[in-house]
């Protein structure tokens, strides 16, 4: 239990239904669906839609999507919505412009998007309900006007320049060449079309016809060569999650060209340590935890791309004996020098949502446009917001994550679940780009060697590693975690802003309860019934 004295939120305790979102906005909007007999899927996908209005820089109709979706008396079901390259594109191509890394501000950056075939084929398959039923109230939203809440504003603002400079996007999104005030009504006429089109036509309607055309137009304006053709030829693929033990609980993550696997890995590392004998927030478990992130992510930048071009598979990757042996190079005393460097090229912005419904379907969904605002191309007729996802690709000729026409990149958002004797114990994610995989394993090792509850677990405070290496702390651990971590060698400084966010349902079979958390790094909350 909490300590009351602290000016904490309590988790939320539900008996049937509970839902988690960044935005009260989506939170209610799912939570109207669930009270009027809908499952977790038709009120996760309505709250998703919701949050790809009302929060603009973390998530759109331009984006992609992933999915984990656990029923009962059913194996784990995974969905992979993230966009391809345009074909004509190649590695080839791009060196002989005299590109030697992905520009994320360019058409190039911008693959097929994902996210609105995400919704569709979810509903297709586990839902009740229509796009058309699920989109309206994203479409009044966008129609009507919405309230810009305290971090949609602060991530709004800090993308102003990117807005300003792409053309359209300063037009849809800025109010006089600046980010909307906070508090302030906010409407998106064009963007509340263009659902109306989807509402009415499906998915075909964005992946065909005259929305289509306005995408490729937008990007082959700005010298980009995606075809009508590469967007009707978007999918959404079924996939089977990946399971890893930890202590008891099985954490299953989506396979490659997502990283969730990482997460596994840095905790069969963690697993050959006694956690809990640490101080949840002292140096001696942050050290031990960036030490296995750091060696996870180096292995996440030599192998993990689309599946078709790696190496290795994911059974391979998160091999238990693999990892006695990674785990032998973390010196508990002191950081080591001798670790392969991290990539830092794949900070996001992202929304994750949980929901579990009265049925004990539950749903872990995540959808995003990679960096604030994507690539900040915005499109002039539709008001769609187009992802920079190729971002996370190499121009890196012979590596598995090298720009291909039709390749997913590697790609930084991460659903799961947490299992136990089959069933769902936690239905999670965790935002913040490539603090992800990190960010999974911190707050399994919240619940798993902590005790802590969800809500516990989300609002622990967290450590990352900035671009340049240095190890950033949220402010409120303390000057103590500061100096300690510096003793163990690692640089250290203070985040300006905190290390992403998340949703969790924590699932209570025997008490029949449902147990829920909302981050406070942003806006929103969890509610139930």
């Amino acid at each position: 239990m909490r300590d009351f004295h602290q000016p904490r939120r309590s988790p939320i305790y539900a008996a049937n239904a509970a839902l988690a979102t960044s935005h009260p906005l989506a939170t209610q909007a799912g939570l109207d669906v669930l009270r009027r007999g809908g499952n977790a899927v038709d009120a996760a996908v309505t709250a998703a839609a919701v949050l790809a209005v009302v929060e603009p820089a973390m998530t759109a109709i331009g984006g992609d999507g992933f999915a984990m979706i656990s029923k009962p008396g059913q194996p784990l079901y995974g969905l992979n919505a993230s966009g391809r390259a345009a074909a004509a594109l190649s590695t080839e191509m791009l060196m002989g412009q005299g590109w030697t890394a992905m520009d994320d501000a360019s058409a190039h950056a911008v693959t097929v998007p994902g996210v609105v075939k995400c919704w569709e084929s979810l509903l297709a398959s586990h839902g009740s309900i229509g796009l058309e039923e699920a989109l309206q109230p994203a479409i009044a939203a966008a129609e009507d006007g919405f309230v810009v809440y305290p971090r949609v504003w602060t991530d709004w603002r800090d993308c102003v320049g990117k807005l300003r400079a792409q053309g359209a996007g300063g037009r849809h999104y800025l109010v006089d060449g600046a980010a909307p005030k906070m508090g302030s009504i906010h409407k998106l006429p064009a963007l509340a079309a263009t659902l109306r089109v989807i509402a009415a036509q499906g998915a075909k309607g964005f992946y065909e016809g005259a929305v289509a055309a306005d995408i490729v137009g937008e990007l082959r304006a700005r010298g980009g060569v995606m075809t009508e053709e590469d967007m009707a030829g978007i999918t959404a693929d079924e996939c089977t999650p990946v399971t890893a033990g930890y202590r008891g609980l099985d954490l299953a993550e989506l396979p490659p060209n997502g990283v969730g696997i990482i997460a596994q890995v840095i905790l069969n590392m963690l697993e050959r340590f006694d956690l809990r004998g640490l101080d949840p927030h002292g140096a001696e478990r942050f050290h031990l935890e960036m030490e296995a992130a750091r060696i996870g992510y180096a292995i996440r930048d030599a192998h993990i791309g689309d599946p078709a071009t790696m190496g290795l598979g994911a059974e391979a990757l998160i091999d238990k004996a693999w990892a006695k042996g990674l785990a032998a190079h973390i010196d508990p005393e002191k950081r080591s020098d001798t670790l392969p460097p991290v990539d830092p090229n794949f900070q996001s912005d992202t929304i994750y949502l949980s929901c579990v419904d009265s049925d004990g379907m539950a749903v872990s969904l995540i959808n995003s446009v990679f960096k604030g605002f994507g690539s900040g191309i915005v499109t002039d007729k539709t008001g769609i917001t187009l992802q920079n996802r190729g971002a996370g690709f190499r121009v890196e000729p012979g590596h598995p994550n090298t720009i291909e026409g039709g390749k997913r990149p590697l790609h930084t958002i991460i659903p799961a679940m947490g299992m136990q004797d089959g069933k769902p114990r936690y239905c999670f994610g965790v935002m913040g780009g490539q603090y992800q995989p990190a960010g999974h394993a911190h707050v399994i090792t919240n619940m798993i060697d902590f005790g802590m509850d969800p809500q516990q677990a989300l609002e622990s405070g967290r450590v990352f590693w900035s671009p340049e290496g240095t190890i950033e702390i949220e402010p409120p651990l303390g000057q103590a975690l500061y100096d300690g971590l510096a003793a163990k060698g690692h640089a250290v400084g203070w985040t300006d802003m905190p290390h992403g966010g998340g949703q969790i349902i924590e699932i209570d079979h025997d008490a029949g309860v449902l147990i829920a958390g909302s981050d406070p790094r942003k806006d929103g909350c969890a509610m139930g019934y």
